[in-house]
């Protein structure tokens, strides 16, 4: 194998504890206390909702400018709070601060080096929107990591439609058989992958997944390098 893709959220930065940390500030500073009775009661209806609207944009039946409000605006109307205008300052807010945030997962900078340094080319294929995912990967240091760095807007498809895959390792010069997909999500970045040749390998560090979900299935980052070596 000479090529690594790899998602970026939840795969290499942690999603949740930066979203989190990002809504838990704006819950304070636009005083949502005062409508809604306790942070995690807010939190755990924003992932739901936040959860099934991507798979609306993912599937192209929503537009990102329509999921960065709605996903805020349902979850005010779950706890009966039609606000628009607060909706929309969350949601700003939200974009400006949530991709600053530096949680990533253990081992990530370890993994990326070690792979460097067997002289694989390392390469990010996401949905996420592009003018933060750069930010992220700038802000946590991984940036000079990558030689490729692909969002789904680039292309005008999402994981795990075959030209997102297909149009990334056309920019890296690389051959499916030569090439490896990790991601957290198996149909949409590991059976995406697959479906165009390439190895496919399921990050699953929450144990989400049934043990038999995938032949290369991995827990933990570290592990990459030790399998890589075994993939024909």
């Amino acid at each position: 194998m000479k090529h690594i893709f790899f998602d970026l959220d939840r795969t290499l930065w942690d999603f949740e504890k930066n979203s989190e940390q990002a809504l838990n500030m704006l819950y304070e500073d636009l005083k949502l206390g005062n409508h809604i009775k306790d942070f995690d009661t807010f939190f755990k209806s924003y992932k739901k909702i936040n959860a099934k609207l991507w798979n609306s944009y993912g599937s192209g039946k929503i537009t990102k400018a329509v999921l960065r409000v709605k996903r805020f605006e349902d979850t005010l109307k779950s706890f009966q709070v039609d606000a628009p205008d607060i909706a929309n300052q969350l949601a700003e807010g939200y974009v400006a601060i949530s991709p600053r945030q530096t949680n990533i997962f253990p081992n990530t900078h370890e993994t990326l080096q070690d792979l460097k340094k067997e002289g694989m080319q390392l390469h990010i294929i996401t949905n996420g929107f592009k003018e933060v995912q750069f930010i992220k990967l700038e802000n946590c240091g991984l940036l000079n990591y990558f030689d490729v760095i692909i969002c789904s807007e680039d292309v005008g498809k999402n994981k795990p439609a075959p030209e997102i895959f297909t149009h990334t390792m056309n920019l890296a010069n690389a051959k499916p058989e030569e090439s490896v997909m990790i991601g957290d999500d198996l149909r949409v970045d590991v059976q995406g992958a697959e479906r165009v040749g390439m190895t496919g390998v399921l990050f699953d560090p929450h144990r989400y997944y049934n043990e038999r979900a995938h032949e290369w299935r991995i827990y933990d980052l570290s592990r990459l390098p030790e399998i890589i070596p075994f993939m024909k």
